[in-house]
Parts: structure tokens; sequence; C-alpha cells
């Protein structure tokens, strides 16, 4: 099989989304081309910002030391997650009870939220809820905050801990909405800080409906901890389209995939 730099590089790529990450040996056995000419497009793909090498292969680029600040975050696809918040709020149904995370993209879904009547939020972010009370004063939508109390990261500007999470076993919710590290076929739905992630959980337990909120950076990602299998995913609200290769198994899992324009 003889293969253009290109065409290599994207089935590099669809089997690093697939599987998480690319070894250097089997992949070369499969493309019909010599383990150099495969450490040579990692190589390049390593400085495209596409993965990150390891020994004998490559995985997907997250944060090698730990999630950024949400400050540091706050420019990052900064387009991507302003359409995904967009999109993600026009599943909000007038009367629902949502549970909004927290997360840089969860911030552009809070701003999003225009003209619905009687819905009731929760969340565990400290400028979610600060923006919200803004916004319910001044009438851009109608109904009730509630922000969960507990130990305060100040880096991340979130509230998690033991009373958060008892607070939150209180309630039962139409929608949860997840802002998340990873997203992969093998490991779900994942994330960086542990605290942070037994919110999400409870927030999807408590929810009748999941939804995720995914930029293109996130895609194929395995970040620290799982919040939840893939299977208990209903929507994923995306910047781009999902891997080709991905569709039978969202199919199979009964994953809507919705990709902004």
């Amino acid at each position: 099989m003889s293969l253009l730099a290109q065409e290599r590089k994207d089935l590099i790529l669809q089997t690093l989304y697939r599987e998480g990450k690319v070894k250097v040996l089997p992949m070369a056995e499969q493309l019909g081309v010599s383990s150099e000419t495969i450490r040579r497009d990692l190589d390049a793909l390593e400085t495209e910002g596409k993965l990150h090498r390891v020994y004998g292969g490559a995985v997907r680029s997250g944060y090698e030391h730990g999630e950024p600040s949400f400050q540091q975050r706050t420019h990052l696809y900064a387009d991507a997650k302003q359409r995904i918040g967009k999109r993600a709020a026009e599943l909000i149904e007038d009367g629902d009870t949502i549970a909004l995370d927290v997360g840089t993209t969860m911030m552009e879904l809070a701003r999003s939220i225009q003209g619905k009547r009687n819905i009731t939020i929760l969340t565990n972010s400290l400028p979610i809820a600060s923006y919200l009370s803004e916004a319910l004063n001044n009438n851009r939508f109608t109904g009730k905050v509630f922000m969960l109390g507990g130990q305060l990261n100040p880096e991340q500007q979130s509230i998690t801990g033991p009373l958060c999470e008892q607070m939150m076993a209180q309630f039962y919710l139409n929608k949860a909405y997840l802002s998340i590290g990873g997203l992969s076929l093998t490991s779900g739905v994942t994330d960086y800080d542990l605290n942070e992630t037994f919110i999400s959980k409870l927030f999807a337990k408590s929810a009748r409906e999941v939804i995720v909120l995914a930029d293109q950076s996130k895609i194929g990602v395995q970040a620290f901890t799982q919040i939840l299998p893939l299977e208990e995913v209903d929507i994923v609200v995306s910047d781009q389209e999902h891997p080709r290769d991905w569709k039978d198994l969202l199919e199979k899992k009964g994953v809507f995939w919705i990709a902004c324009e």
C-alpha cells in the first residue's frame, strides 16, 4: 500500500481517536512503511499539536501537568466554545431543571441562556453562578438559580467536597450538562480534577438526560479520572463531526452527536 504523507497522518489520527494511542511497529506494518517513516509522521503531528509522543508511539494531546486554571483556559478555542455553548443552550426547554458543572465551555452555555421561562439551574461554578444571577436580575430568563455549597477551589473557581455532594443528592434534574477533559471510545467521559468529577457524576446520576460539551481538543483524549462510560451519555455537542470510525459504536451505545455549524 502506497500512501501519501497526509494520508498516513489521517490514518494515524483515526487510530489515535479510536484507541487513544498509537504504537510505531503495528502502525508501520499496517501501512506498509518503515518504522522510521511512522516516527517522522508522529513527530510532525506532535509539532502540529495533534498528539503527544511517548516511548514506542504516541497518545492524544492533553494536559500533561494537570488542567490549567479557569482563567488560563478562557481564551483557548474561544470561538468553538461559543458555538458549542449557543447550540447546547438551544436544548433547554421552558420549565427544565438543569445542572451546569464547571468550565469555560459551560460559561459560554450560561451566556447563551436567553428567553427561557421558569427554568431551575444548579451549578457548582462561581463565575457561572455570578453571571446567572446578573442574567436573572436583567430578565434574560426567568426561574431560579441554586449555588451548591462546599469547599472552594480558587484556581478552578469551583465548589466541591462532601457538603456539595450532600446538597446535590437532594435534587432531580431534566438535564445535566458536563464540561469535560476528554472523550474517547475506550475511556468514555473523563476529567482532570477528582473532586469536580464526583460532582459531575452526581449531576449525571440525577438527570434524565446527560449532555456532554466537547470541543475538538477533547476528542480522543483520556484525562485523569472517569466521569461516565460512553453509553451513559445521551448527547455530545461539539464544534466538529465525530471521527468517521466512531459512527457505528456511537450508534450502538445510543449517543447522539451534534456538530455545531
